[in-house]
């Protein structure tokens, strides 16, 4: 009766599973491990020849604009209910059915690049599968390895998100220069079969948890609730939510930053970016773990602290070499950060709640990122790339100290 009851308490889930920490499948982890990287290698392949093929054909930076719209606004909208769907359904049976949607909504792409509507409709589908297959992946982690090495799966699962992120692009650009744009389509479609192949060999499960008679209390918009409603999520959820309003924000600023006032060359500029990613995966695989479970909440603190003074630091002794250094320190920050936030998570919320708080939580994040995104290029209008870069920095650390 305990152990039935609970993961309906924050912490609950985690009695549950400290009690089942033998189950872990390592087969499961490498599985889910590489469909997230896969899945982000996709989406990068996506996004670079897709942007590339509106820009020549439209010369429209409305079209641009409004394929990134298209991607990232079902994760924003759809949220609540893309939550609840992980939590009704067997997650397993989500990211299954969601990748071979985006399977073949990827490879439809691939035949109507000839109409920007078309491309617009199509790139809207695939982030409608992105809005279920990703509290899908967040709540089969526990299921498959929780307990002591949450937070050590968590690394791998980040560190694999990365390297699809700074892989996809360049495989992106070389497909797009190479075969083409419907070419980089095809290959895109088939980094969703192989996420699919990696669903259906998992054999970890997540069932739903049965509601009974808090039925009609079940709602989609539960996952949000908890969120706000915990004090300590609150607070730390908060804060990385202020952090990314303003550090996302930079990647406006970034280029005029090291073009302008630091006066890199292109190569350098590439090894500055280059030394964040590594930053990020040394702190998602060594940091991160090293943190002990008692001090989560104040590690996503620390973190953001770490991260924004690596990013506004630069900018206050213009020397190519610090400004790396900084880089590197802050990509510490920003993986360190991002595998104990979603460890937090998963230790205080029921496990029933797992995937709509995922949900609300990808989705907070990402309606961030859009509208940081667009008020970054009129800070750098209004107070130039130096200054927007330092005011980028300093208020996470100024929110994270407080």
């Amino acid at each position: 009766g305990l152990l039935r009851d609970a993961p309906d308490r924050p912490g609950g889930a985690l009695l549950q599973r400290r009690g089942s920490v033998g189950l872990l499948r390592e087969s499961d982890v490498r599985l889910i491990v590489g469909a997230v990287g896969i899945s982000a290698l996709g989406d990068f392949l996506l996004w670079i020849p897709l942007t590339l093929h509106l820009q020549e054909t439209t010369d429209s930076g409305l079209a641009v604009a409004a394929l990134f719209v298209a991607l990232w606004a079902p994760v924003v909208v759809l949220a609540p209910v893309a939550g609840l769907a992980v939590d009704r359904m067997e997650a397993r049976g989500v990211l299954l059915a969601a990748s071979l949607a985006q399977l073949a909504i990827a490879a439809g792409l691939a035949f109507a690049l000839d109409s920007v509507a078309a491309i617009l409709i199509l790139a809207t589908l695939l982030g409608i599968g992105f809005a279920f297959a990703q509290p899908a992946e967040f709540a089969l982690v526990p299921e498959i390895g929780g307990g002591d090495r949450l937070k050590e799966i968590n690394g791998y699962v980040e560190s694999a998100r990365y390297a699809g992120m700074t892989a996809g692009p360049l495989i992106g650009g070389v497909l797009a220069g190479v075969g083409g744009a419907d070419a980089a389509m095809l290959v895109n479609a088939g980094s969703f079969g192989v996420v699919a192949l990696a669903a259906l060999l998992l054999t970890a499960r997540r069932h739903p948890h049965p509601v009974g008679e808090e039925a009609e209390q079940d709602r989609a918009r539960d996952g949000i609730v908890f969120l706000v409603r915990d004090e300590t999520l609150r607070l730390v959820l908060g804060v990385v939510f202020v952090s990314l309003l303003f550090m996302t924000a930079s990647a406006t600023a970034e280029v005029f930053f090291l073009k302008e006032d630091l006066e890199v060359s292109d190569a350098v500029y590439g090894l500055v970016f280059a030394a964040w990613m590594v930053g990020m995966v040394a702190g998602a695989l060594v940091v991160a773990r090293r943190v002990p479970e008692a001090a989560l909440a104040v590690g996503v603190l620390v973190a953001v602290a770490v991260q924004g003074a690596g990013l506004g630091l630069p900018t206050a002794w213009l020397a190519v070499g610090f400004g790396g250094a900084m880089w590197f320190v802050g990509g510490l920050g920003h993986g360190t950060k991002n595998v104990l936030a979603r460890t937090l998570i998963q230790e205080r919320v029921p496990n029933r709640l797992h995937g709509r708080a995922f949900a609300a939580y990808n989705g907070l994040r990402n309606g961030a990122e859009l509208f940081a995104l667009a008020g970054g290029g009129l800070l750098v209008a209004a107070i130039g790339g130096r200054a927007t870069l330092a005011l980028a920095g300093a208020i996470p650390v100024v929110a994270a100290l407080v």
